[in-house]
């Protein structure tokens, strides 16, 4: 079962001027809800421990990737490897993701010794875009005016809950 979750930054707190109704897609993705992520299967967790992680941005950029990795018309009968990559911006370290048939394979730089993770591509798709809807709510509830926000609406829209 995979499980994916978060906790927002004490230590970087959003500006509090912030008008959540206009702020743009920049802001949203790289600017505010920072803190850290984690990605677990089973026992197994790969997590970030920085508390400057835009948690929005994580959410969006993996449900991206997600689609990436289902490009080949074959989908899960395809046998060649479908690769993609979730750089943070603020450090060289990377989750890299590769795709073989219905399986997909996670590892994180920070944690290159361990054994990747390896999730069903479809279970995944819907635990991320679970996630993406989840994180949406908490942070419209804890800030007003989100639920506004054009941009917050196009992308609930264009990753709906599977």
């Amino acid at each position: 079962m995979i499980d994916l979750g978060y906790a927002l930054s004490r230590r970087f707190p959003d500006p509090p001027q912030t008008d959540y109704r206009r702020a743009d897609v920049h802001a949203l993705r790289h600017d505010l809800f920072c803190g850290d992520v984690y990605l677990a299967e089973g026992e197994r967790e790969l997590a970030t421990r920085w508390g400057w992680v835009p948690v929005l941005d994580f959410g969006w950029a993996l449900c991206d990737i997600v689609e990436a990795l289902d490009r080949d018309p074959r989908g899960s009968r395809a046998s060649r490897a479908q690769y993609a990559e979730l750089d943070f911006t603020e450090s060289a370290d990377r989750l890299r993701f590769v795709r073989r048939f219905g399986h997909v394979e996670v590892v994180a730089d920070w944690a290159e010794d361990e054994p990747p993770l390896v999730l069903h591509h479809a279970e995944l798709r819907r635990e991320a875009r679970d996630f993406l809807h989840d994180l949406v709510a908490d942070l419209t509830d804890m800030h007003e005016g989100l639920d506004a926000n054009p941009a917050v609406w196009d992308l609930l829209a264009r990753f709906p809950r599977v």
